[in-house]
């Protein structure tokens, strides 16, 4: 059997230890606050509330983390990937990541790696606003290209250099949620060609043989948006990840490439039927993401379309095998270089979309990752 290195992205809002988190949640418990206050609102679909079987615990707190890494390596999921961000000059929400995880006593039984989630900043974390404000930006998701440079040299000395940071063929690997604030952040695509050539060559200096810079691809898009005098103005996803250099692409979840509505495993035939399309189309590799689910509504008041229903543990269990079945194909024909696959999420808990326990499904998703990625069925 195959080992696949199965990657959950990580939401680290679920503490108050950053001071500045309590713009969006003054009750001092990070997003948790968001969570507690979801009731059952009657819509199709809504399956709340629910309740974390593990409670509503601070992820910054060390003892906390040591006991899920040790539960996620035990059902196969071996790569934490970090949603990290870049607000006002300064790291957010860091502390699950730097206290939780990276003190945890077990954190080298487990890789882990960074996805800049370089979006803006809104209303969307804040509860008490999400309902009339989603257009003012409080932070901005652009930097500066020397804020850029400041943001490699902290990347690699905090992050890279760690044993247990995980690489794919000596590079390591190194998300971007949002290409076009990366690329406003040096004014051209050009420019930004440039800034990711450097942030490679002090990898390389660092020790490593390069760079792994990943994508989060959304659909196929035309880069119409450039400015005149940027030389890849009009062009489509597949030729701006060969300018820019990209070395793959994944998705955060389905609705990069399906439309995150409906029945669940409708959703999952569209999400596969357009990644074997792309993966074709462009000349990186593509590799593919498996969600759990989606429903926002746990951040507004108000009802918010777009509920994937049907998502239980036995569909999410078929979904995973059809997430091989293209991954196993992917690596045959040397589409995929790395036996890597992500998961949205860990612990997505406000987009319903999380493989920690609860009080509805109790551990049935992340028995379903053991049981098709493990040799625990076989």
């Amino acid at each position: 059997m195959k080992k696949y290195d199965i990657a959950a992205f990580v939401w680290p809002s679920y503490t108050g230890d950053e001071p500045r988190t309590r713009i969006f949640w003054p009750d001092g418990i990070g997003e948790w606050q968001t969570v507690k206050s979801m009731t059952n609102k009657g819509y199709e679909g809504c399956r709340w509330p629910r309740i974390p079987l593990w409670g509503y615990e601070n992820e910054a707190d060390s003892t906390v983390m040591e006991k899920q890494i040790a539960c996620a390596v035990s059902y196969g999921v071996n790569v934490f990937i970090y949603d990290w961000y870049w607000y006002d000059n300064r790291p957010f929400l860091e502390n699950c990541l730097n206290d939780g995880f990276l003190k945890a006593k077990n954190n080298r039984d487990m890789k882990f790696c960074l996805m800049w989630a370089n979006h803006n900043a809104t209303h969307l974390w804040d509860k008490r606003n999400s309902d009339k404000d989603l257009d003012t930006v409080i932070w901005s998701g652009v930097v500066t290209p020397e804020i850029f440079s400041d943001i490699c040299d902290r990347t690699i000395e905090k992050y890279f250099l760690k044993e247990n940071y995980y690489c794919i063929d000596g590079c390591p690997v190194y998300m971007i949620f949002d290409i076009d604030n990366f690329i406003r952040s040096f004014g051209t695509s050009d420019e930004c060609k440039k800034a990711i050539e450097q942030f490679r060559q002090k990898t390389i200096a660092a020790g490593f043989k390069g760079l792994h810079l990943q994508f989060i691809h959304w659909r196929d898009r035309v880069f119409n948006w450039l400015r005149d005098d940027d030389s890849q103005k009009g062009v489509k996803s597949a030729q701006m990840y060969d300018y820019l250099g990209a070395s793959s692409v994944t998705n955060y979840s389905w609705g990069g490439c399906a439309d995150f509505d409906g029945d669940f495993n409708k959703v999952c035939d569209e999400y596969i039927e357009n990644i074997e399309k792309t993966s074709e189309e462009i000349n990186i590799p593509f590799y593919p993401s498996i969600s759990v689910g989606w429903d926002n509504n746990v951040r507004f008041y108000d009802f918010v379309p777009g509920v994937v229903t049907n998502n239980t543990p036995e569909n999410f269990k078929n979904a995973c095998k059809r997430i091989k079945d293209f991954a196993d194909k992917s690596m045959a024909e040397c589409n995929m270089t790395a036996p890597f696959i992500t998961v949205n999420s860990w612990n997505e808990w406000t987009e319903t979309s999380y493989l920690q326990p609860d009080d509805l499904y109790g551990y049935g998703y992340l028995e379903a990752i053991k049981e098709v990625f493990t040799d625990y069925g076989k």
